[in-house]
């Protein structure tokens, strides 16, 4: 039995004449019956039923019928998955990003990755990063963006860019006046993290210090837009990265939240792609770091990978306006 006799199979029972089926198939009348009646003799059963009017699959015939084009369409899947393998930059693929970058880096990138690869399908899930990193060993997720370290000898890492946190204040507040703050400063004001998993939670305390004031439940919150909303009714300040800070960001009006720098050294995070050790489709997830690399908004450092890397792509990765591809 083969898959070409399967194929006539098929045809045969979607035309319902010999006559249809052989032209669909691009053969003469003969040779499908030839090819039919040697699958019914290794099968051992009749698969057609035939009379003058009509052609009709016996019982077992409609059962070999089914099975046949389940068979035939795991055929395709597969020579599909052959293909993608040449064309990498095609088929879906699973990617997290923690919830404190998704909504300002995806922006910059997503318009570009549709223009240069329109049959590579991303699929975003938003989580925290013990969560994304679980997922990704267990298979359900392909990449992850999200902030360095991880560790762990079963993923793989490439570091993409490194980016500022600024401060954001109240109107009003008592270091609104100062060009910029120093990180000391703000142990002595109520300073409102994320709550627990986070992992820019545990930046911002190693940044501010861990305070009575900054431990209260009460000035924690599940999102950097809340943190925002928080700071503009006054209730203290808190630590924004610089992607979340650029023009268009953001519901708050009106000037209730001041931006201010931070003095130097100013403290940054490392943001990076994450794939699994021995992911088949690697060179998919390098590519798409190369293209954030050469999309990314000026606010942030590009982080150059190391000279001779074979996976470096051209500059042609870059396509939107503005992008900072000469880093």
């Amino acid at each position: 039995m083969t898959l070409q006799e399967l194929r006539y199979l098929i045809a045969l029972a979607d035309k319902g004449q010999f006559v249809r089926a052989a032209e669909a198939c691009h053969i003469s009348q003969s040779t499908l019956s030839t090819q039919l009646k040697k699958l019914e003799d290794y099968l051992g059963v009749s698969l057609f039923e035939r009379n003058k009017h009509r052609l009709m699959p016996t019982p077992i015939g409609a059962a070999i019928i089914e099975r046949a084009r389940t068979a035939l369409d795991v055929v395709d899947e597969i020579r599909d998955l052959a293909r993608r393998d040449h064309e990498p930059m095609a088929g879906p693929l699973r990617l997290g990003v923690i919830p404190t970058l998704g909504p300002y880096l995806v922006p910059y990138v997503i318009p570009t990755i549709r223009t240069l690869f329109p049959k590579l399908h991303l699929f975003l899930r938003e989580d925290l990063t013990a969560h994304l990193l679980e997922r990704l060993r267990h298979g359900e997720l392909d990449a992850l963006l999200l902030a360095l370290p991880i560790h762990g000898e079963d993923v793989e890492v490439m570091p993409l860019f490194r980016e500022p946190f600024l401060v954001a204040l109240p109107r009003a507040h008592a270091l609104e006046k100062k060009q910029h703050i120093n990180e000391k400063e703000l142990a002595n004001h109520s300073v409102l993290l994320l709550e627990e998993g986070h992992c820019m939670r545990d930046q911002a305390l190693a940044i501010c210090g861990s305070t009575p004031s900054v431990e209260r439940d009460e000035f924690k919150a599940t999102s950097l837009e809340t943190l925002r909303q928080m700071v503009a009714s006054g209730v203290g300040c808190t630590l924004l990265p610089a992607l979340a800070t650029l023009p268009g960001i953001g519901s708050v009006q009106n000037g209730l939240v001041q931006i201010r720098p931070f003095a130097s050294p100013v403290p940054t995070r490392t943001i990076g792609i994450a794939w699994r050790h021995r992911y088949p489709r690697e060179a998919t997830v390098k590519q798409l770091a190369e293209v954030i690399r050469n999309n990314l908004p000026t606010a942030v450092e590009v982080i150059t990978p190391r000279v001779g890397a074979s996976w470096i792509k051209p500059a042609y990765l870059c396509v939107t306006e503005g992008a900072n591809a000469a880093k």
